[in-house]
């Protein structure tokens, strides 16, 4: 049954997707949309982190910058071909993912997150001084649009397709991965480590597995993000930009692949919409976050399911009648 509710949520998914190019016509809609498809790919990856396997990272935007810079560093300054600076991007943060996960995940709980904040102030820092290489505060300007074998996504709704194909990759992986024995391995682990150990589970093994995992789709978020603006900062990549990450995760739900998707779009888009009441734009963003975790404390998934069941039951009880 799961699997089945898994296949149709695909695939309303991708007819969605398909479909909101021609809904929302203005090339505004799509920017926007093209941001929270490539937010969503590393808030996936981070809800498997945070959601399933229950290890918090407070510096996964570190992940999107190393990625970015990487691929507009080797596109830009030493002429490499766009998918193969994105892929070395990808490659290198899946490295330096698994060197830090090493001693990292040996912890637990705030210590873990602490450890993961430090490592992305290091990254943060590392970026915003080498100013000869990434341009430091004022950004790395530049770069050249995402091109596959001579094909330019130059136009938005053509990246927007691209975007729309990496995530739709991400959650069919993600999908079969909760599915699979390790995703169980992974929700024993957040139920209880000890637990797990006792049934023979390699806890650090899968701890790093996933926490890779979720680099790798971070990376692959970065890469796109850099290639789309054609100009990255290390403003995009701090502190605040992990930890809006974290709120996109819990929001949206965390013990649901959609959640990530859905958090993403609904805190990219919102501060757009809240733009036209100015002053009192931060007020509103805050006040609605309140209300949304008071009312729907398993975040915007569980409660769209939640109304989805009470609007169904109605008109059961209403054919009955």
């Amino acid at each position: 049954m799961e699997g089945r509710k898994g296949v149709i949520s695909l695939a309303v998914f991708i007819l969605a997707a398909a479909g909101f190019p021609w809904i929302l016509t203005n090339e505004y809609y799509i920017s926007i949309l093209i941001l929270s498809g490539i937010t969503a790919i590393g808030v996936v990856g981070l809800n498997l982190l945070l959601g399933f396997a229950g290890q918090i990272s407070l510096g996964h935007a570190a992940f999107f910058g190393i990625s970015a810079y990487t691929s507009a560093i080797l596109t830009t300054n030493y002429g490499f071909p766009v998918l193969a600076g994105v892929i070395i991007g990808i490659i290198l943060s899946a490295l330096v993912a698994f060197l830090i996960g090493i001693p990292a995940l040996k912890l637990k709980a705030l210590s873990l997150a602490m450890a993961t904040l430090g490592f992305g102030l290091i990254v943060y820092i590392f970026l915003n001084e080498t100013i000869t290489l990434t341009g430091g505060p004022s950004g790395f300007v530049g770069i050249p649009r995402f091109n596959v074998l001579g094909y330019e996504f130059y136009s938005d709704l053509a990246y927007y397709y691209l975007v729309a194909g990496a995530l739709t990759l991400v959650i069919i992986i993600s999908l079969n991965l909760i599915n699979s024995r390790t995703g169980r391995a992974l929700k024993a682990i957040h139920s209880s480590e000890n637990a797990a150990r006792v049934m023979g589970i390699n806890v650090f093994r899968f701890k790093l597995f996933v926490f890779v995992l979720s680099a790798v789709f971070a990376a692959m978020a970065g890469g796109l993000y850099a290639h789309y603006l054609s100009f990255v900062a290390p403003s995009s990549f701090g502190f605040h930009a992990s930890l809006q990450l974290i709120v996109m995760a819990i929001l949206g739900g965390m013990s649901s692949v959609w959640g990530g998707v859905i958090g993403a779009l609904f805190l990219t888009s919102m501060p757009e919409f809240l733009r036209m009441y100015e002053e009192l734009e931060t007020i509103l963003y805050g006040l609605i976050l309140i209300l949304c975790m008071m009312f729907m404390p398993q975040g915007l998934v569980g409660g769209l399911s939640r109304l989805s069941g009470y609007i169904a039951d109605k008109l059961f009880k209403r054919r009955l009648k």
